[in-house]
């Protein structure tokens, strides 16, 4: 169920080392009758502590902060298994720290200079349960930071071994960036068949949604970065 499904407010922490930039933030989202700022933070250790107390939709993460980084931070949340989603907001389109940040279990990430509709559609999308990482920028971002992966060579895939062959085949597709109608034309088959297989996917590996998807294809060595 999303955050908007029931006519209530999408709960919104705001979590950023620089005052200034809450601000900012705050007016632009305070503007919006579907979106609540509940609380803000000043760094990760705070925002874990208040995602577990106040359980926001979503929290509007920093990445680089003080004591705890956005990175640590939306892996606490994530392995505390709370109701909650984490949007990252990062300095550059392609931090490095964003791969650590989507495979601790972030739905996606935002540039800090994002403008302001597309800020608010972001979260919306969170709050619906989606992710807001376009996968080929997801495989640009990792295959720019490739080396920052796990050595393919030195693991065993053993977490893909729960997929059937179509299954597998059809994560390939995903972690290169196609959509589910791509992959029916390429596969011959309808688009609601693709739509069973992504859901089986992630469904069998654990995964909240594509991104993490994508990023466990590039860390098993599914699929291989071009260099």
């Amino acid at each position: 169920m999303s955050a908007e499904s029931d006519h209530r407010p999408i709960k919104v922490l705001l979590v950023d080392d620089q005052p200034l930039l809450r601000t900012g933030f705050r007016m632009v989202l305070g503007s919006e009758p579907d979106i609540d700022i509940v609380a803000e933070a000043g760094d990760g250790t705070e925002a874990v502590e208040l995602a577990r107390r106040l359980l926001p939709d979503v929290v509007l993460m920093d990445i680089r902060m003080p004591k705890m980084d956005g990175v640590a931070a939306t892996k606490a949340i994530v392995e505390a298994k709370l109701p909650v989603r984490v949007l990252i907001l990062t300095t550059f389109d392609l931090d490095e720290y964003v791969v650590g940040a989507l495979r601790a279990g972030a739905s996606g990430f935002l540039a800090k200079d994002v403008p302001a509709d597309d800020l608010v559609t972001a979260i919306r999308s969170v709050a619906a349960g989606e992710a807001v990482v376009a996968p080929r920028i997801l495989r640009r971002l990792l295959e720019k930071f490739v080396d920052r992966l796990p050595d393919p060579a030195g693991a065993t895939p053993t977490s893909l071994d729960v997929l059937t062959d179509r299954e597998r085949q059809v994560l390939g597709l995903v972690a290169k960036g196609m959509s589910n109608a791509e992959i029916a034309k390429e596969l011959t088959v309808s688009e609601t068949t693709v739509k069973t297989h992504v859901g089986h996917v992630l469904t069998k590996l654990g995964l909240r949604d594509r991104v993490q998807a994508v990023v466990l294809a590039y860390e098993t060595g599914l699929v291989k970065p071009s260099r």
